[in-house]
């Protein structure tokens, strides 16, 4: 592996780099912070791909992109006159030293719990920390993930389930108020005691130590595998999926679970 300098020396490289694509690069020179913004938001979504098939080659990859990212508008700051890359580092490190005082100070803490605990209890005290406990949750956040953070920290605060197994009770009182509202018909109120039912599943799958999005995205990946079988078995018998029934269709399903068994 790379030595400190060697390290210092690769990143000092990359900030040459960033100045020079700007300084002479015509795509470079015209981007602004609302413009790289989408770019961004693609480059930490195949980060997010490359974490997920643990994919280290891609992993190193992508994280190189996001990183250019980050070079990318610190050098836009710099310019402006606002901030730098050297502002960004020393305000994150000011930050993670205030915000690990059993590490950096006399606080003790003795589990993962207790430092998140800790955690949210330091923002709240930085001078532009969050105002309330979840004012913290960014709004562009996607609802699943959202939900998920949210009920994290709340959490970190002591609003919880004392017993997780509880937790089912309230999943089977969302799901028989969901299937109430079904049964009526009524759109609007479904589709608050859907969101409703959803909210107590991610909950039951936080206490539990399992991260819904990953299980879902892990569910999406198998469904996309088992049917692209289906779609190929098909075509071999030179059959279009439209034109075979469910049964038809549920057999070769079956082939593909069992191959992968």
């Amino acid at each position: 592996m790379s030595t400190r300098e060697e390290k210092l020396k690769a990143f000092g490289r990359l900030l040459d780099v960033m100045d020079e694509l700007r300084e002479k690069c015509p795509w470079d020179a015209k981007q602004t912070n609302e413009s790289l913004r989408p770019n961004t938001i693609e480059e930490c979504f195949e980060l997010c791909d490359a974490l997920i098939k643990d994919d280290n080659q891609e992993i190193c990859k992508e994280l190189g992109d996001v990183l250019l990212h980050i070079v990318f508008y610190a050098r836009i700051g710099s310019e402006k006159g606002e901030f730098d890359i050297a502002d960004v580092c020393n305000r994150l490190c000011d930050k993670l030293i205030f915000r690990h005082p059993h590490v950096y100070g006399d606080q003790v803490a003795l589990s993962a719990a207790e430092v998140c605990k800790n955690w949210e209890k330091l923002k709240q005290r930085e001078k532009d920390g969050n105002k309330t406990v979840l004012s913290g949750v960014p709004d562009a956040l996607p609802s699943l993930i959202k939900a998920y953070r949210i009920q994290d920290k709340a959490r970190n605060v002591g609003f919880d389930w004392e017993d997780r197994k509880d937790v089912w009770n309230k999943v089977h009182e969302e799901v028989d108020e969901l299937k109430a509202e079904l049964e009526s018909g009524d759109k609007e109120r479904s589709t608050r005691e859907f969101g409703d039912f959803l909210f107590s599943l991610i909950n039951a799958s936080r206490l539990y130590h399992i991260n819904p999005d990953n299980a879902l995205e892990y569910t999406n990946r198998k469904f996309i595998r088992r049917f692209g079988y289906v779609e190929q078995k098909a075509k071999e018998q030179g059959r279009e999926l439209k034109d075979m029934t469910l049964a038809e269709m549920d057999v070769l399903w079956d082939e593909a679970k069992k191959r992968e068994s």
